[in-house]
């Protein structure tokens, strides 16, 4: 990127960003002191909600869910016209701030697809949850105790059987966790209201039978080449994610093609650092690529229209060693970009991988000491907050670095960039990823220590013996 570039992209938001996430904040104090008691000034904020999609499809479902709140019993219907009104504006941000991104990096992007078919019929597992998300709505989140926060387990159990409302599931399960870690909140703590909003209204619209339980049929199924550019993890007491950013050079021929591809598993919070990649490991040929800084060979890989891979590891094969670096000099500029699908298009899931190169990587001072990265002028912050302790990468290997492949992101009314992978400074200029221990640790004293310990083991064969029984 260059440094003129990214320093217009920092200076300032769209027209309009500030304006509209003003309005979603109006409603999500509304959800904090509950649909059941809006007050003048959530009266005041759920008709400017209703006048900001005056002129929009959605205008005449959410003035009649504005005009039932508070004035009786919620409808399911009008907790999923509001949560379409919020979701609108936070992707009409989305798609304000990737656009400027886009011009920045100079990057072209596929068009939308429309919309997947609505289901054809009511689906029964869905009750549960959206049962559950009224209630949240009504009380807010100042009126969830424990026993409400608990609710989500029932809603997950019919979820969790069919493997195609996962997305759902999972995302309940997390909701119902942090709600369970901070309610009842005390008369003088504010909850993490936008976070909180962003996951009801996500999960209202999945919980809708009209809303497809999966994203999409294949748009096609790819050959080629695949290039690991690094791997964003992601965490939680339940669940662990590698999301792997790679570049697809086509059988075909033709231009190299920005894609995703993710492998997932459940977790307990004992598993933590290197011991959570045994979760995945039946996912050899990826794993292995991610260790040992190779290519990949895929034939007949599905590919949805919004550039994610559906890993099948029988469908690829390990290739040759590829440096990271080398690829994204060769490749990124000039990538083809994905469409973003329509549930995705939110500011928070902004995540373009870029190169960044001949920086100073500077130590921040202030509440919570951070990192920055210095490109002739521009100050872009180094996102801390995105490194589970899975990660190979520290912080002490990116203030030393002089060369990085990262996230760009936007969040808290800023850029950042998340970082995948860097390359140090100064001579040797070795290389350390977040994927480093896809295989297992790096370190000799970790890997040994790691075998004496084996959590995962010690957890498998206690699961066996509990099944014998």
């Amino acid at each position: 990127m260059l440094p003129a570039a990214l320093t217009g992209l920092l200076a300032s938001a769209p027209p309009g960003v500030d304006e509209a996430l003003e309005l979603t904040d109006g409603l999500d104090a509304v959800l904090t002191d509950g649909l059941a008691r809006p007050g003048a000034e959530g009266a005041r904020a759920l008709g400017d909600l209703a006048a900001a999609t005056g002129s929009s499809p959605l205008a005449a479902p959410v003035r009649e869910a504005v005009s039932s709140v508070g004035s009786g019993p919620v409808s399911a219907a009008s907790l999923a016209a509001l949560a379409g009104a919020r979701t609108a504006l936070t992707g009409a941000v989305h798609d304000a701030l990737l656009a400027v991104l886009d011009t920045a990096l100079g990057r072209t992007r596929a068009e939308a697809h429309a919309p997947a078919a609505p289901a054809a019929a009511p689906a029964p597992e869905l009750e549960g949850a959206r049962a559950w998300l009224t209630e949240l709505a009504v009380a807010g989140w100042r009126g969830v105790d424990r026993d409400l926060a608990a609710g989500a387990d029932a809603a997950l159990t019919p979820l969790l059987e069919d493997p195609a409302r996962r997305r759902l599931a999972v995302l309940l399960d997390g909701l119902g966790a942090e709600l369970r870690a901070h309610c009842p909140l005390s008369g003088d703590q504010d909850p993490p209201a936008r976070r909180w909003g962003d996951l009801w209204a996500r999960a209202v619209l999945l919980a809708q039978d009209a809303f497809p339980a999966w994203p999409g049929a294949p748009a096609e199924e790819v050959s080629g080449r695949l290039l690991p550019l690094g791997a964003d993890l992601h965490q939680h007491p339940t669940a662990f994610q590698v999301q792997v950013h790679a570049l697809l050079e086509p059988s075909g021929g033709g231009p190299a093609r920005l894609v995703r591809t993710s492998v997932s598993a459940l977790k307990v919070d004992v598993l933590t650092r290197e011991s959570v990649w045994g979760l995945v490991a039946e996912h050899a040929a990826l794993l292995g690529a991610l260790a040992e800084h190779r290519a990949l060979e895929v034939e007949g890989m599905p590919l949805l229209d919004g550039g994610d891979l559906v890993w099948h590891d029988d469908r690829a094969r390990k290739g040759e060693p590829a440096d990271r670096f080398t690829a994204a000099r060769l490749h990124l500029s000039g990538a083809a970009a994905p469409a973003v699908p329509a549930l995705e298009r939110h500011p928070a899931r902004i995540a373009e991988p870029v190169l960044l190169e001949g920086y100073a990587a500077k130590r921040t001072t202030g509440p919570v000491p951070g990192l920055a990265l210095d490109l002739d002028g521009a100050r872009l912050p180094v996102s801390l907050l995105r490194s589970p302790d899975s990660s190979s990468l520290d912080v002490k290997a990116a203030a030393s670095s002089g060369a990085c492949i990262g996230l760009m992101r936007w969040d808290a009314g800023q850029w950042s960039v998340q970082l995948l992978g860097v390359a140090a400074k100064k001579a040797p200029a070795g290389q350390t990823h977040t994927a480093d221990w896809a295989l297992g640790p790096t370190d000799p004293k970790s890997a040994s220590a790691l075998r004496k310990s084996d959590p995962l083991g010690t957890l498998r064969e206690r699961a066996g013996k509990l099944l014998r029984r």
